[in-house]
């Protein structure tokens, strides 16, 4: 039992996240969980990579699962938050490399070994910066646990994995057209690959024909690459070249002899109809080039720049190789022309070069077995991974029924070194988790496997797999819900659901929850190259993490994009801000109340038993909408009970008893005060930790912190639905006559004789009790309430649900003046009016304007009519005094 102690006058939000850091970080919560019968709920938290940085996209994926670990924790779940980092092999590597360039050293003068301990030592330095971040966020992590993708236990899943694809042949080594960044020097898979539209040209050239009878019309957007030509290709259909076919053309410059192939790839209604093969340098000429036994020159040096096999050009970087192509085949007289040509070209998610197609020996994973396997899963309605929103299953089901094989190797030293190893005399290639007996005569792959290879084991690796018998695999996997963008459906999603079936035999995490993109105001993405980027960590620093995060958890619906601006950011401060002084209020009239004093059998006034009814209401949808997802919803039901219920309508009213005389009222209201605030923070607590438990902490309370408080439940003995109406009668009548005040200017301070009349003897009944109320808000002159009033002369009226309000106006307007002002206003209301009208008017306008905007011009026209209604009612009400 706790006595509540004063709260600070000011909302610091500074001031008081900085006090719960070291206690979260601790993962002191863990420790106090009760035992429970309810079934495990598991949330593994999406890996950041190590580069030192969260974004906003990584702040909301936390945000939501912060939420959901707290939620299930308070409701008696055995919560487990699994925190963990990725190592990121592109990104770090090459963060490491470019601060070695500051001295001037590269990897290779370091050797593998001691470049390796170099990059790990960044790794801890930038792994305690995330650490540092996740506490500012306010993160509920069960730091014991945390786990990095290249730490032991990983590993050895990572080993497990490989070797068993490898003996059922379902990863292999071959020589492929892969995706390759020449600046970061290896292989990219497909979705690392970022396409975009350039501003190119095709350029157009003759082939001669050996024979000299001729030549063939050819078009590349890449004539640096012709050096590797290594035939032509044309429609076996194409009855324009049918006679061509088996003979062969003179590639220009180079002068080597190359042959015409038929091949049902060539399109033959596209361009001349004649395609060059370049079978080292495109993944379709590579192709055709195996149905047809051409040769494959490869051309390009592995950084992009041209190797010997180019000739006169062997040095040259490959674009500026393509200048100098393109003025010698103009000098030869075989350019034809250059037709300017927008394009979509490949770029390195990673480095941002243009990805060049390149043959090289890599290791690939076969997609198909593993995707056809995960489709099947998604039939089960049982055992199938649910999407939320559900539209994403099938942008994940037409991925993988389009897949193509994965190439999973990178040519790094900073990752997972494939476990293969090469005979150096027979060249035979073994494959193990450990080296061959006789490693002296083997030399193991120098390269890397993908990140995503170990990140898309994640979900049961993290739990000690391969040891099936480990207790927290046994009790925790598969996982509960996985939160994340729908940007990584390809990269991360799919690959843990394939290798999830793979390996456990079933679904990596029963739920999906799929969120945007944050994007800034004006609705575009969120990038570096644009500026417009924002660090949570400077959020935070301004408004505070539970700012921040309310904001991020109840700013969209799922799978929706997140527009940010800082006006948002700033109302949710201004909400917290409310929440701060609505509670000094409380515990300054709570006078000392500990726990065990809190009493809610006593008399209730219809305001007390109101705000306990709209707490149940709150409870029951909060907790249901949570449940869905719908933070957004849960956002709106929190903010309207405790804006407007509470702190607008019950702490007012709570007023009253307060400044009386009666003790036993008092006690009541202090109990109830204590009570909906307590059950009100647990509510809000999962969205903004901080200033919950701050409040709570000086709230009464038994336990050692709210986080392991137990989540609200309805009470059906605190649930009054008629009082509850009752009160909503009064409120009605409030508002009503507060409206009226301000339509004619008379303020609330003026006082003005009131009547009501009400529908019946029940409802008179219920006016006359609760007069007090009537006569502290809506300030009258005197009172009149009885049952078919008839309405005094100059009286303005208004209509509520059981009774009708009448205000008498003698002596309050200058009735002259009152029509003139409302007569301009009713002028500028038509006038607006008719202009919407005009516009929504012109077919133009309404077939050829964006959607939103004739929905928004049409909201117009909606509440100008509406505005002009009010006015000319009222005018006629004047009028006929």
């Amino acid at each position: 039992m706790t006595e509540n102690i004063s709260m600070p006058t000011k909302y610091d939000p500074q001031s008081i996240e900085a006090g719960r850091y070291e206690w979260w970080l601790q993962g002191k919560f863990f420790e106090a969980q009760p035992e429970s019968g309810k079934e495990p709920y598991s949330i593994v938290i999406p890996p950041p990579n190590v580069t030192g940085k969260l974004h906003l996209g990584h702040a909301w994926d936390t945000a939501l699962q912060d939420i959901l670990t707290r939620m299930k924790r308070m409701q008696g779940y055995d919560a487990l938050w699994l925190p963990g980092m990725d190592h990121a092999g592109i990104a770090t590597q090459a963060k490491v490399e470019a601060k070695l360039r500051e001295d001037d050293i590269t990897r290779y003068d370091l050797g593998r070994e001691k470049f390796l301990e170099k990059t790990w030592e960044w790794k801890e330095e930038y792994a305690g910066h995330i650490r540092q971040q996740w506490a500012k966020l306010g993160l509920a992590l069960d730091y014991s646990r945390e786990r990095f993708t290249l730490d032991e236990g990983l590993s050895d899943a990572v080993k497990t994995v490989f070797v068993q694809l490898y003996e059922k042949g379902l990863i292999y080594r071959g020589e492929r057209i892969i995706n390759w960044d020449p600046a970061a020097k290896t292989a990219l898979s497909d979705i690392e690959v970022i396409y975009q539209d350039v501003q190119g040209a095709f350029y157009h050239m003759k082939y001669p024909l050996a024979d000299g009878s001729g030549y063939v019309e050819v078009a590349t957007t890449r004539p640096e690459t012709m050096l590797g030509d290594s035939g032509v290709a044309v429609h076996p259909k194409d009855e324009r070249y049918q006679h061509l076919i088996g003979k062969t053309v003179i590639l220009p410059i180079v002068g080597r002899e190359i042959p015409i192939v038929a091949d049902d790839y060539v399109d033959m209604e596209f361009g001349t109809g004649v395609v060059k093969m370049t079978p080292a340098h495109d993944p379709n000429d590579f192709e055709v080039g195996n149905r047809h036994n051409l040769e494959r020159i490869l051309v390009m040096n592995e950084d992009g720049t041209m190797n010997e096999l180019a000739g006169k050009y062997n040095g040259m970087d490959r674009f500026e190789c393509r200048k100098q192509i393109v003025a010698d085949l103009q000098e030869a007289g075989v350019l034809i022309n250059i037709e300017e040509h927008m394009h979509s070209v490949g770029h390195s998610e990673r480095s941002g070069a243009v990805v060049e197609p390149y043959l090289s020996a890599q290791w690939f994973v076969k997609m198909q077995p593993l995707a056809d396997a995960s489709l099947a899963l998604q039939q089960d309605e049982e055992g199938k991974v649910d999407f939320v929103p559900s539209r994403f299953e099938n942008t994940y089901s037409r991925w993988m029924e389009n897949i193509r094989d994965w190439c999973i190797s990178r040519q790094l030293w900073w990752g997972h070194q494939i476990p293969a190893w090469y005979h150096n005399e027979t060249g035979e290639i073994y494959v193990g988790k450990e080296a061959p007996t006789d490693a002296e005569n083997w030399t193991q792959d120098e390269d890397v496997l993908d990140t995503w290879f170990s990140s898309a084991l994640w979900p049961f690796s993290t739990m000690g797999w391969p040891d099936e018998a480990n207790e927290e695999y046994q009790r925790y996997y598969p996982t509960s819900t996985l939160v994340t963008g729908y940007d990584i459906i390809f990269f991360w999603v799919s690959r843990m659901i394939f290798q999830g079936i793979e390996f456990t035999g079933q679904r990596p995490f029963k739920n999906v929850l799929i969120h945007g993109l944050v994007r800034d105001g004006e609705g575009h993405k969120m990038s570096k190259s644009l500026g417009n980027g924002v660090d949570p960590m400077d959020v935070i620093e301004k408004y505070g993490a539970d700012s921040l995060r309310y904001f991020l958890a109840t700013g969209s619906s799922p799978g929706q994009d997140l527009r940010y601006t800082t006006e948002k950011v700033e109302s949710v401060w201004n909400f917290a801000n409310k929440i701060w002084n609505a509670s000094r209020f409380a515990l300054m009239n709570m006078d000392g109340m500990t726990y065990d004093e809190i009493d809610l059998t006593g008399e209730k006034s219809v305001a007390d038993k109101w705000i306990l009814t709209r707490l149940n209401e709150t409870i029951e949808r909060v907790t249901s909408l949570a449940e869905r997802y719908e933070f957004g919803e849960v956002g709106r039901e929190l903010y309207n009970f405790i804006w407007d219920d509470f702190c607008s309508w019950y702490i007012e009213m709570a007023k009253l008893p307060m400044n009386g005389d009666d003790e036993a009222a008092k006690k009541t209201t202090r109990s109830i005060l204590a009570y909906v605030l307590d059950q009100t923070m647990r509510l809000l607590h999962p969205f903004m930790p901080f200033i919950t438990e701050e409040i709570w902490q000086h709230l009464p309370h038994e336990g050692e912190s709210i986080t392991v408080a137990a989540w609200p439940t309805v009470r059906t003995d605190l649930h009054f639905a008629d009082e509850a109406d009752n009160m909503k009668l009064l409120m009605d009548i409030i508002r009503s006559v507060r409206n009226i005040r301000a339509e004619v200017n008379t303020p609330m301070s003026k006082k003005v004789p009131l009547f009501i009349s009400a529908k019946d003897a029940a409802t008179v009944i219920v006016l006359e009790a609760n007069k007090a109320y009537l006569e502290k808000f809506c300030n009258p002159e005197s009172l009149t309430i009885g049952e078919g009033l008839d309405a005094p002369d100059q009286s303005m009226t208004a209509v509520v649900t059981g009774a009708e309000l009448f205000l008498p106006l003698v002596g309050l307007i200058n009735l002259e003046e009152e029509i003139a002002r409302l007569e301009k206003e009713l002028e500028k209301w038509a006038k607006e009016v008719k202009l919407v009208t005009g516009k929504l008017s012109n077919e133009k306008f309404v077939s050829k304007a964006p959607e939103a905007l004739v929905n928004a011009e049409r909201e117009k026209l909606a509440d100008y009519e509406d505005k002009h209604a009010v006015v000319l009612k009222r005018l006629e009400e004047l009028k006929n005094m």
